[in-house]
């Protein structure tokens, strides 16, 4: 628990009060209501009467307990709805519930286990914001008080500083509070539900990328252990020596004070509790030497003090650190009111005040300097990441500064001979008189083939010039295959063909009509004049696609080819979750098969 609260604390302060302050009222009105009535059955049992009164009483028992399970609701717990018998009809029916365990469960707890839990949770929470309100407005009221001859120095201090402990503590005492209303009574209504979460409860911090960086370092780890031994192997002497102290109290004073800056580095709220429990502890042991030297802190102690200070100012939030420095303040203001001035050198206290402010002044400064550190840590860290994200961006441009320029080079070399292949072709019947039939569809076939490869090549022009995904960009699917096998039948090639795709995905029509491309390419280039078999047909919850050629007939005519298409087409479909399967036939031929699974696992 620390002092200094965080905006998560009063987030979930409201959610811990609704649950604790109607707890008291309830509680109060069902015992009220049920004991008697427990009472009086049991009073009147020896008639039978009081047999009659049990059913509304445990019916009544299980109305509260419902609403407290309604109030575990709304704070975040979720309970197991309880399995009541049936109660069936008549007086019978009334009866059954006398035997129904868990309604006696539900009477147990809404007439004897609630209220003093209530009475707790409740007194505490009141009584709490009471002395935190008491103490702060101390300066309003406080002087209206009858004057008494007992008053400490500096009385009204002290009662500002525990108002305002108070007050700071009070989220977390609630939540506190809540906690134990929640484990008292969740396992006596039927137990929380799996998977119920608490709503009530204060997230973590989120550590920033510096915080997990410097905590998980070894270098960290290792120099606050070192500082901190080297401190404790100094302190347990010095406070053994110089102010008299047994060296066993004095070893595990000075332990423990060491201990909490190396907890520290891992968990802030062990090291902050630890550290007040060590510095207290060293105020008490040394009290008796408070007039031979430097007292309620010893040097050591006030070293290591400022070692737990930076630490936790550096690797944690700074409400940590806070939290701590103002414990240490706290109670050397307290050994100030109750120090003897007669007991001290001169009879004043100028020794212990100056000793305090001396503590109060280094400390602060370390805390200053400690959360100065921190933010230039996480001001480096963003820096960095901030670089990074420059340096990514400035790559990225690049990237897309040299696919422009591959685009231009394309579009320079391949585009205006393709452009002048399709002019040449689709003008030839117009240039060339006396052309026959025949020949002139051949022309046509060459333009539409350079055309559509032109178009094909703008597309993917369009995408290295822009940084756009390519269902943006037309592009071929299975309803194209038509046109691809009457161009490749233009060209000469005898082609069967057995297609009858279903209704695919753009991607999987795509790869589909890739694979056939590709299949055609290497049979005309590597088996020229040898039939070819394309099947495109649906297969087991998959796409087949087929491209099988029979043996050439003059094997040495093979145009030769840059042995990419292939692997392209592997990529193309395993991408896809699918297969390819290329390879010599046994008569000869060369098949290329392809299964590309219908459900598409790319994102659309």
């Amino acid at each position: 628990m620390f002092l200094i609260p965080d905006r998560h604390a009063l987030r979930r302060l409201r959610h811990d009060l609704a649950l604790v302050i109607p707890g008291l009222p309830l509680a109060l009105f069902a015992a009220l209501l049920l004991l008697p009535l427990i009472a009086i059955s049991a009073a009147l049992s020896i008639i039978w009467v009081g047999v009659l009164l049990l059913p509304p009483t445990l019916t009544l028992a299980s109305a509260w307990a419902r609403l407290d399970r309604a109030r575990l609701h709304h704070w975040g717990i979720e309970v197991t709805a309880p399995r009541y018998r049936p109660r069936g009809r008549g007086a019978i029916g009334m009866l059954r519930l006398v035997t129904d365990a868990r309604r006696w469960l539900d009477l147990a707890f809404e007439a004897v286990i609630a209220l003093p839990v209530r009475v707790l949770t409740t007194g505490v929470t009141i009584v709490w914001i009471t002395g935190a309100f008491g103490g702060l407005t101390w300066w309003a009221w406080g002087p209206l008080l009858p004057e008494r001859n007992d008053v400490l120095p500096g009385q009204w201090a002290l009662v500002m500083v525990v108002g305002l402990v108070l007050a700071l503590s009070f989220p977390a005492m609630v939540h506190a509070l809540a906690l134990l209303d929640v484990v008292v009574t969740a396992p006596l209504l039927g137990g929380a539900a799996p998977g119920s979460s608490l709503r009530g409860a204060i997230p973590p911090p989120r550590s920033t990328e510096a915080d997990a960086r410097l905590r998980e370092s070894a270098w960290t780890r290792m120099t606050v252990a070192f500082l901190a031994f080297v401190l404790a192997v100094v302190a347990w002497p010095v406070t053994a020596a110089l102010y008299d102290v047994h060296p066993a109290p004095a070893m595990a004073v000075a332990g423990a004070a060491a201990a909490a800056a190396l907890l520290a580095v891992r968990w802030p709220w062990a090291g902050l509790s630890l550290s007040v429990v060590a510095v207290a502890a060293m105020m008490l042991v040394t009290l008796p030497a408070q007039a031979a030297a430097p007292w309620p802190w010893p040097v050591t102690s006030l070293l290591v003090h400022c070692l737990t200070l930076l630490v936790l100012a550096v690797l944690h939030r700074w409400y940590w650190t806070v939290s701590t420095w103002s414990a240490g303040a706290v109670l050397t203001f307290v050994a100030l009111l109750l120090t003897d001035a007669s007991a001290m050198p001169g009879g004043t206290l100028r020794e212990v005040m100056t000793n305090g402010v001396v503590l109060l002044a280094v400390s602060g400064g370390v805390v200053l300097l400690g959360i100065t550190v921190r933010q230039w840590v996480l001001v480096s860290g963003q820096v960095e990441r901030a670089q990074t994200l420059s340096a990514e961006e400035v790559r990225r441009r690049y990237e897309l500064e040299e696919r422009g320029r591959i685009a231009r080079e394309l579009h320079d070399v391949v585009a205006h001979s393709m452009s002048v292949i399709t002019v040449q072709a689709g003008t030839a019947k117009f240039r060339l008189p006396g052309l026959d039939a025949s020949t002139e569809r051949e022309f046509e076939d060459i333009a539409a083939s350079s055309r559509q490869a032109l178009g094909e090549m703008r597309s993917l022009l369009a995408i290295l010039r822009t940084d756009e995904v390519a269902d943006e960009v037309p592009m071929p699917g299975l309803a194209d295959l038509a046109e691809l096998l009457r161009s490749t039948r233009a060209s000469g090639a005898t082609i069967t063909a057995e297609v009858s795709p279903p209704e695919v995905t753009p991607t999987v029509g795509l790869t589909a009509y890739r694979v056939v491309q590709e299949g055609l390419s290497n049979a005309l280039r590597h088996a020229r004049g040898a039939a070819i078999r394309v099947r495109v047909a649906p297969s087991a919850g998959a796409l087949l696609v087929e491209v099988v050629n029979e043996r050439p007939e003059d094997p040495q005519a093979t145009i030769p080819g840059s042995g990419l298409g292939l692997s392209g087409t592997r990529e193309r479909v395993r991408a896809l979750g699918g297969t390819v399967a290329a390879g010599p036939t046994a008569d000869g031929g060369f098949a290329v098969t392809a299964r590309i699974p219908l459900a598409d696992p790319l994102p659309r």
